[in-house]
């Protein structure tokens, strides 16, 4: 019998199979509550089950999808936790705290396939995307680290991966982490970011009332072609008209992030483009400085720029804020994440002798014209 992921199970899945093993239905309720209620680490802390069920849910279960293998905190209190995986594949899990509110960022694939030229993540590749149990379980391992109890009040789809593109996963995750017999987290406090994958954002729409941010990064096609490849399947005007038929609640917004990075996309041109784009759509915009990493040509804006953008967007009188980055000392910041390299091979690993699109991306990231600019890696005459 193939072995049951248990925290990959919804309750009515539980229900079915605790049935199909000659179990009442209510014990499905009590292995909820068990997992997600108390947290526990193994079957034989259920004492209020019987010995033969416990027996059966020791060899037909597996309770942790994930292995505990990192944790490292940040001078500012951001906590990033390395979780194993079975296949020996691993992903990073970010705590950040701001009490009261305690966020933890979580992932949705080994690696990415989309390649923007600003996130470390994209230059792992897409390894394989992360099944139910293996995201549900970010949630409850950091919750049952002893330091972070009862902490976490809300969740953001924001690690590793681009959660629409493992859309049933994230889907069915969401719908356990929300389940009232289970973490009953409340859909208010759950936020999914996607770089614009347009038709699963329509379908998540209709499917699901988390918040929906989008990580829109330029105002231009120009621009956001050469840093985000997805542009070129799902351009602006498609994005943006997306955007303005998203079915929102009362008082509810869209979040669009745009990371500035030096003479690309930070210039005041560039925000009025901007408030033009976001014309008409209920929105409040994340300004994120461009965390550094490793042999990239992109930098973060000076602040004078940076407050020139935002106040090109507030006199608009959009909500603007420019986030402070939390945990980079650890490389746990935006764009920061990915884990060190391994010898298996990608899912979007390119043919011999071809060009993969993560660094076509990055050599046509170097080559934009900006701000009468001349263009990153161009030689002097």
């Amino acid at each position: 019998m193939e072995t049951l992921l248990i925290k990959g199970c919804s309750l009515p899945e539980l229900e079915a199979w605790v049935e199909s093993i000659g179990e009442r239905r209510f014990r499905a309720r009590q292995i909820f509550k068990h997992v997600y209620g108390r947290r526990i680490a193994k079957w034989d802390e259920c004492t209020d089950l019987g010995r033969m069920f416990r027996v059966q849910l020791d060899f037909g279960t597996r309770l942790n999808a994930l292995s505990f293998q990192e944790k490292q905190e940040s001078s500012d209190g951001t906590v990033k936790y390395r979780f194993g995986l079975q296949d020996g594949h691993s992903i990073e899990t970010v705590l950040i705290p701001d009490p009261p509110r305690y966020t933890l960022c979580v992932s949705s694939q080994v690696g990415c396939a989309l390649g923007c030229a600003f996130c470390l993540t994209a230059t792992m590749g897409l390894k394989r995307n992360l099944n139910t149990a293996e995201i549900v379980d970010q949630v409850c391992q950091v919750q049952r680290d002893t330091e972070q109890r009862n902490h976490i009040s809300n969740i953001v789809f924001m690690g590793m991966g681009e959660p629409l593109a493992n859309y049933d996963a994230v889907l069915k995750a969401i719908g356990i982490l929300t389940d009232p017999n289970g973490l009953a987290f409340s859909h208010r406090r759950i936020t999914l970011s996607t770089a614009g994958l347009v038709p699963q954002m329509i379908k998540l729409g209709d499917q699901s009332p988390v918040n929906l941010a989008v990580s829109l990064h330029a105002s231009s096609d120009a621009v956001r072609d050469s840093i985000m490849p997805v542009n070129r399947t799902y351009p602006l005007p498609v994005l943006m008209e997306a955007c303005r038929r998203y079915p929102l609640a009362p008082r509810k917004r869209i979040t669009f992030e745009y990371i500035l990075i030096d003479r690309v996309n930070d210039s005041t041109e560039d925000a009025r483009a901007l408030v033009k784009l976001l014309d008409g759509i209920r929105a409040k915009v994340n300004l994120i400085p461009l965390n550094p990493r490793p042999q990239c040509a992109l930098r973060r804006p000076s602040q004078e720029r940076m407050l020139a953008f935002q106040e090109v967007l507030q006199k608009a009188h959009l909500t603007a804020m420019i986030r402070q980055s939390r945990g980079a000392d650890i490389s746990a910041a935006c764009g920061q994440l990915a884990v060190p390299h391994d010898d298996s091979p990608s899912a979007d690993a390119p043919a011999k002798g071809k060009t993969s699109r993560k660094t076509a991306c990055m050599e046509n990231c170097l080559s934009v014209p900006v701000d009468g600019q001349k263009r990153f890696g161009q030689k002097d005459d």
